[in-house]
């Protein structure tokens, strides 16, 4: 299956941490948002992406245009136009990147409409450029295929942003500071979709995917809903941005592949 990632979005929450980049290239640990999410996908065998680009497009572009040469050692000669040597190449990513150009002020649903001149196959998957999970895709997408419906979203907690206390006849029974999940289901960003929901999809640029084309599927009973209990955050504001960080930096990153591939281990 393909993978269709929006990022063309503006990010002007977290314009805080960086506003010359687009917000899927802000990095986690030296890689871009972008590179970790694209990287779970292909961990599962998911490596042929559609990028839906809109706001400074040029970034997103530029990074894959130089992946090769900026991940690897190099030799220059100065006096030499276009002199330059890879000296130890980079293990490259074998993925197939298609970068499209979807508008700069286009909604989430106008931008996918815009890509599925370039999807194959009958079902494809689609997630947000700024939100990491340790989510199993492949029970994602078996699950998909066996409720038969358009479209699967992936139904995930949020994460505590403010301490929680539970009351009890006037008394404090538990009291949790930060939970890492709240109570209730979101929307995760992980779908699964069959190409008859983009075919029925108006080509409008401000049709956004969250309002009318989702609302009709669940009206028709056509979503269904893949309830992941594990680990799921979106870079939303700064304060996501360091948590994240964090994460990282301190081994503790659960959707990196590895954790992933440990955990299902365990299990």
């Amino acid at each position: 299956m393909q993978v269709v990632i929006l990022c063309g979005g503006m990010g002007t929450r977290i314009r805080d941490v960086a506003d010359d980049i687009p917000k899927p290239m802000i990095p986690i640990g030296g890689r871009p948002i972008l590179w970790h999410i694209m990287k779970g996908y292909a961990h599962y065998g998911f490596k042929r992406f559609i990028l839906c680009l809109g706001y400074k497009s040029w970034a997103v572009k530029q990074y894959f245009l130089n992946y090769a040469l900026a991940s690897s050692d190099l030799s220059v000669e100065l006096d030499c136009v276009d002199a330059v040597t890879v000296k130890e190449p980079y293990r490259l990513e074998d993925w197939q990147v298609t970068l499209a150009e979807t508008g700069l002020e286009t909604m989430t649903a106008g931008r996918v409409k815009r890509v599925q001149k370039y999807l194959e196959g009958d079902h494809f998957l689609l997630t947000y450029g700024d939100g990491v999970s340790d989510v199993n895709l492949h029970h994602l997408v078996d699950f998909h295929v066996q409720q038969g419906k358009l479209g699967t979203v992936t139904a995930v907690k949020p994460p505590g942003r403010f301490g929680e206390i539970d009351v009890a006849g006037g008394e404090v029974v538990e009291f949790n500071e930060k939970p890492l999940a709240t109570q209730g289901l979101i929307n995760g960003g992980f779908f699964a979709f069959h190409r008859r929901f983009v075919e029925r999809l108006p080509d409008r640029d401000d049709l956004v995917l969250e309002r009318d084309p989702l609302m009709q599927l669940a009206h028709e009973r056509q979503l269904a809903a893949y309830v992941h209990g594990g680990f799921w955050h979106c870079m939303d504001n700064s304060r996501d941005y360091h948590l994240l960080n964090q994460l990282w930096a301190g081994g503790a990153a659960p959707w990196a592949a590895g954790a992933g591939a440990a955990r299902r281990r365990a299990a």
